[in-house]
């Protein structure tokens, strides 16, 4: 079986009792998820983030720490249907809006980012990586991964 690793980095960016979240586009099921996404080769994680969060949501951003990391394993069908395991590893930073303005990303893999109340998002049609770094932002693990 084919092998596949991503390394992706991610924003968890609440102020005011919302979280900034970026709506992404997949196989025509838009869902809610962090914004963020895959490091370019030779790119440091910390400057993956600043550079999602800037094309997906017209903010520049701080990190003020790293909450954790995802690690994700599950298989797949890619080209010509042969089965991919798939490994995603996601580095979730904490970050706060220094500057820009909010606008939506064009052409890319968000058509949309929008500020959602903490309370609002389990009503949300989101991934489950946003519950994933919401939860790191509450519980701040030692590990930087939630207890089983």
């Amino acid at each position: 079986m084919r092998k596949r690793l991503r390394v992706a980095a991610y924003a968890v960016c609440v102020r005011d009792g919302q979280v900034l979240l970026a709506r992404w586009l997949n196989d025509g099921r838009p869902r809610w998820t962090l914004p963020g996404g895959g490091m370019e080769h030779g790119e440091d994680p910390y400057d993956t983030v600043l550079r999602e969060v800037a094309e997906e949501t017209g903010y520049r951003v701080e990190v003020t720490g790293l909450l954790g990391v995802r690690s994700v394993r599950f298989p797949s069908r890619r080209r010509f249907r042969r089965p991919v395991d798939q490994h995603h590893v996601g580095l979730m930073y904490e970050t706060r809006v220094t500057g820009g303005d909010l606008r939506f990303e064009v052409g890319g893999s968000t058509d949309m980012a929008a500020w959602h109340d903490l309370d609002a998002v389990p009503a949300l049609t989101r991934v489950p990586m946003v519950d994933f770094g919401l939860r790191l932002w509450r519980e701040r693990p030692v590990a930087g991964r939630p207890e089983e």
